[in-house]
């Protein structure tokens, strides 16, 4: 083997009764989908090749940036400019040869997500995005594939397993937050990333040596402001109507009612050229209203504003509806 003895080199883990040679030979199988190489990328694409997982697929479409550098810790200071994924699999391989690296710089969407989860053992969330968390769930539950997700800002974040034999994500958190931010806009501390994230890849590799009681149904909570640990099981959750799912903007049909709800200054196109153009505040005071049979479809940044305003139509009309998060828009093209 290329990364040597795997006697040798996994031995302080095999010697465990819960992995042994049998889970060791489940880790070196498995097919692990790994959705952001960031933050939390960093500590769970680490310790699951540190681990010896067999087939890494690892989705990111960023590059590299100083400000990352503080809680991204797979990357260095001249790796700025260079896509994630690249400078990730680089670090990766040199770490253990025995395991298959392949990058994918692409977005996660409601297009790609099913054949991408209908491929792997395990799907891995660490993308800074809930709209992606919420595809990732959806799919994740329509093929039973288990799914680890985790959330990290400021001080704080959690850790969960959905799907598989677990209730999914819309089941514990069944609406998105009250405000769409992020760790560029809110900030993060670095270590807390990393101990979110390596407790991310605990429970990892904990589904997959079928650790008991299963990572499946477990959410743990971290707030290190107060420093502080929780957290609680949900195997009994009742799984919810996904009523408000998210599609790619290639999806959007010729009949569909559009409402684009981003300003000018973030996108001076629409998504398609008969979209409308509202704020939430304003499709709110004007309650417009779809055609019967028509499919009513919300786009925005995030998808938070779509969530919002869907919910506001929700509450007088019956129908279809849909969500876009179509993330930033180049600045070449602002």
């Amino acid at each position: 083997m290329a990364g040597g003895d795997p006697m040798t080199r996994y031995e302080r883990q095999m010697i465990l009764p819960e992995v042994g040679p049998e889970g060791q030979a489940a880790i070196r199988s498995a097919r692990v989908l790994v959705v952001g190489a960031g933050g939390l990328g960093a500590p769970v694409l680490q310790y699951l090749v540190g681990a010896g997982v067999g087939n890494i697929t690892l989705l990111d479409a960023d590059t590299v940036s100083l400000s990352n550098l503080h809680r991204q810790t797979l990357f260095r200071q001249e790796d700025a400019g260079r896509p994630k994924a690249e400078a990730a699999a680089k670090t990766l391989r040199d770490l253990n040869g025995d395991c298959t690296i392949t990058t994918l710089f692409k977005v996660l969407d409601p297009q790609n997500a099913d054949d991408l989860v209908a491929q792997n053992t395990l799907v891995l969330d660490c993308a800074d995005s809930f709209a992606v968390s919420y595809v990732l769930s959806d799919s994740c539950l329509r093929h039973k594939v288990p799914l680890i997700s985790a959330s990290v800002l400021g001080f704080a974040g959690y850790v969960g397993g959905f799907c598989g034999t677990a209730p999914s994500l819309r089941a514990v958190f069944p609406d998105l937050p009250d405000r769409a931010a992020t760790c560029a806009t809110a900030g993060v501390m670095g270590p807390v990333v990393g101990l979110i994230g390596a407790a991310q890849a605990q429970m990892a590799l904990g589904v997959l040596i079928g650790q008991s009681p299963s990572p499946l149904g477990q959410v743990i909570s971290f707030d290190m402001h107060r420093f502080h640990s929780g957290g609680f099981r949900f195997d009994t959750a009742p799984e919810p109507e996904a009523d408000l799912r998210f599609i790619a903007a290639q999806q959007i049909a010729a009949a569909d009612f559009v409402v684009d709800l981003r300003g000018e200054d973030e996108a001076p196109v629409t998504v398609i050229p008969t979209a409308q153009r509202l704020t939430v505040a304003q499709f709110a005071a004007e309650n417009p209203k779809p055609r019967n049979g028509q499919r009513a479809v919300f786009a925005c940044r995030s998808g938070l504003r779509a969530w919002n305003a869907a919910t506001h139509l929700r509450s007088y009309w019956d129908g279809d509806i849909s969500l876009i998060a179509l993330g930033d828009t180049p600045e070449n093209e602002r």
